[in-house]
């Protein structure tokens, strides 16, 4: 489907667990997208968050069309996802819904925090060709917190290529190199990623079209 038929603007995805709403940015071109990016927010956060747009720029600019995704449990106004598997369940209705509208080109999934974690577990299932994850919580920030490390290792499995981005002051930790195909560690930044946005750009620039 080329990109100038798909809808501009907010569109509502309808899954099981409630209705989703999606920015679109990318089709004012006549020609189909290079490929599909499809990104989410943190726990309490929202589509907007400072990196998530850092992110569809660059995304834009190679001919991407980029999808932020609020998910259900946001539109309802809760601030925490509650169980993982349906959170992850009502993803995979989005992104399939998304990628109906550009059948054919490769899947790029993403998010912050804990949307970055949400995109490590489904590339699997969805298929996706990368995962950017910005601001990846590897443990919640306490001694005794367990890792999240296998979530990073389950996008790899899957083949999928992973980015890490995140801040070097996140109380969260940092994932090890070895996690993930590439990880950058932005300098000052913490969990938020709010400033340093062009060096969050120049990973993702340097990175993604290399994965594609």
């Amino acid at each position: 489907m080329p990109a100038d038929t798909v809808p501009a603007g907010p569109v509502q995805i309808d899954t099981e667990a409630g209705a989703a709403q999606v920015e679109l940015d990318g089709t004012g071109s006549a020609c189909a997208p290079r490929f599909l990016l499809v990104l989410t927010h943190g726990a309490g956060g929202s589509a907007a968050a400072p990196d998530l747009l850092t992110a569809r720029d660059v995304a834009v600019n190679l001919g991407g069309l980029v999808a932020r995704v609020t998910q259900p449990y946001r539109v309802r106004g809760a601030r925490a996802p509650g169980s993982a598997v349906v959170q992850d369940a009502a993803w995979g209705e989005v992104v399939s819904a998304l990628r109906d509208m550009v059948p054919g080109v490769p899947l790029v999934q993403g998010g912050r925090s804990n949307g970055a974690r949400v995109a490590c577990r489904t590339a699997v299932t969805l298929g996706a060709r990368a995962v950017i994850a910005l601001a990846f919580p590897l443990h919640p920030p306490r001694p005794d917190a367990p890792s999240r490390r296998d979530e990073l290792l389950m996008a790899r499995v899957s083949g999928a290529k992973v980015l890490v981005v995140n801040g070097e002051r996140d109380p969260f930790g940092i994932p090890a190199a070895e996690d993930a195909d590439r990880v950058v560690v932005v300098p000052g930044e913490t969990h938020a990623l709010k400033g340093h946005r062009a060096v969050i750009a120049a990973a993702i620039a340097e990175w993604l079209p290399a994965v594609l």
